[in-house]
């Protein structure tokens, strides 16, 4: 498996793995799809920090981050996404993905990376705590997906 920036046409992959999670996950709150022309925006404007795991010529995770807040006061403060195939799960895939948009996050010169997990999702928090991040908030019921309301918990690694 390779982790790679990601380029113009991955998108209808990330769009697929995606959308799998807004329609049946709880890892996002979104219920709006993405399309591929948006992410084809997103990899440009993002550029090295937008990741993609390839395994076998074929997209099987990706993450990306961005500003946390708007403001200079943020500018070393980024929040990140992360989202696997199915089929990717549970294989190691999440490690790599995350370890290489951390070290592209240093090179950029970024000071904290957040990650916001459903508080529903027992399996993120797991990672995020595996992965070195350290629950910093939990605000209850802030979230709403498939009829019923959520808390965010919002997990840090200083980097």
């Amino acid at each position: 498996m390779i982790v790679r920036t990601a380029r113009r046409a991955d998108a209808e992959a990330v769009a697929a793995i995606w959308n799998g999670e807004i329609r049946e996950g709880v890892s996002t709150f979104t219920t709006t799809e993405k399309s591929a022309t948006a992410l084809e925006a997103e990899f440009a404007a993002r550029g090295d920090a937008f990741v993609v795991a390839e395994s076998g010529g074929e997209v099987v995770g990706f993450a990306t981050y961005f500003q946390f807040r708007g403001g200079p006061g943020y500018a070393q403060t980024v929040e990140y996404t992360i989202h696997l195939a199915p089929s990717a799960r549970g294989q190691g895939v999440g490690q790599q993905v995350l370890t290489e948009l951390e070290a592209r996050a240093r090179a950029a010169k970024m000071h904290v990376l957040v990650g916001g997990i459903s508080g529903e999702n027992a399996t993120g928090a797991a990672f995020h705590k595996k992965m070195g991040f350290v629950e910093v908030g939990r605000m209850p019921e802030v979230g709403q997906k498939f009829g019923r309301r959520m808390d965010l918990v919002l997990m840090q690694k200083l980097l």
